[in-house]
């Protein structure tokens, strides 16, 4: 075991992977050995402790990087709006189900990898505010026996809850709101819209938008709240989940998907001459037309790019994934999500002078 993880973190390492990652073996060997157990309420992060957010825009944090290309810069001095950031597991150990927020060895991978190459894709656009939650390890999306994985997905959605909560009484003062994730992150974003903007127009009203990539988003999520039409449209979401051109995968069917090179919602292809630039794991180059994209039965299909970096998936024992391209979700999209945020930005502010 200890092996495996040696391995595995070696992998995430030299590529920057966030989650569903090629895996060395059986996925069922990182099943915690217990099942889950709920733990004492008084265990639950406090958000009026800094040392309990990733990323906040009053300190210097991962979140904060720019690529390595002229012209390009963290904004969040003069930004005018917030992003409530939320990342993807970075936990796969199998001694619990959940996440300690005190890690302080995994709290440094998560903000070298997720908060570096991911939540920096907003910096233009918005502060940066990303708390530290007790995220669901790995497992937890493949646990098919029995309730510990999505307890333990419930236990980390409390977590972000409360700090979302947290954030709005004592943070955003009124401003507009980008809310973003990449797969469990975007999967608890998804449950933040249902609990806080679908049925509250006031606050709805200071929803820029929501980017919930590598999650599992219905078109028809929410009542209120629609996938945005285009690129300026705001108070709307946008996702993806990334795929090899030519690859069906049925549960995907009826979920909302969005080319980020158009922003629209139709099957045209996009060609890999919008594609303004994807970086890989490190950020030291821009690589300008990586791929092409368009949108087919619930996914984004894309033309595998030939570049390192980017890495397709392979979960074993889960072939139906291995033409997936979940892990680069935002790398391959980097430019294209960078300069759409804040444009989002600027149409949310003519549109409420």
């Amino acid at each position: 075991m200890r092996l495996l993880h040696f391995v595995l973190l070696n992998r995430l390492a030299r590529w920057g992977l966030l989650v569903l990652l090629p895996l060395t073996c059986c996925v069922n060997l990182l099943k915690p050995a217990h099942g889950f157990r709920a733990p004492a309420p008084d265990t639950a992060p406090n958000y009026a402790l800094e040392s309990n957010w990733a990323a906040l825009p009053t300190r210097r944090d991962s979140a904060d990087a720019v690529p390595r290309a002229a012209g390009l810069r963290d904004g969040q001095t003069t930004a005018a709006a917030d992003v409530f950031f939320i990342y993807p597991t970075t936990y796969f150990w199998r001694g619990h189900w959940n996440a300690a927020v005190g890690n302080v060895r995994l709290n440094r991978f998560t903000d070298r990898t997720t908060l570096f190459n991911q939540a920096s894709a907003f910096n233009a656009a918005g502060r940066i505010y990303a708390p530290r939650y007790r995220q669901a390890t790995l497992y937890s999306f493949f646990d098919k026996q029995g309730p510990d994985g999505q307890q333990a997905l419930d236990l980390a959605y409390t977590d972000v809850k409360a700090a979302f909560q947290y954030y709005l009484a004592h943070y955003n003062q009124g401003r507009p709101i980008i809310i973003a994730g990449h797969s469990q992150g975007a999967t608890h974003a998804t449950r933040l819209l249902h609990d806080f903007f679908d049925h509250d127009p006031a606050l709805r009203k200071r929803l820029v938008a929501a980017y919930l990539i590598g999650g599992q988003v219905k078109t028809n999520e929410y009542q209120t709240i629609r996938p945005c039409p285009d690129s300026l449209a705001t108070g709307c979401f946008v996702a993806w989940n990334t795929s090899e051109r030519g690859f069906d995968y049925a549960p995907y069917n009826g979920l909302a998907a969005t080319n980020p090179l158009t922003w629209t919602l139709d099957t045209l292809r996009a060609p890999a001459a919008r594609n303004r630039g994807g970086v890989g794991p490190h950020m030291k180059r821009i690589d300008a037309h990586i791929t092409d994209a368009q949108v087919h039965g619930g996914l984004l299909w894309i033309t595998p790019p030939n570049v390192r970096g980017y890495p397709r998936l392979f979960v074993p024992g889960y072939p139906e994934l291995r033409h997936s391209f979940h892990a680069a979700d935002i790398g391959l999209f980097y430019m294209n999500l960078r300069e759409n945020a804040a444009a989002r930005v600027r149409a949310w502010q003519r549109a409420n002078r």
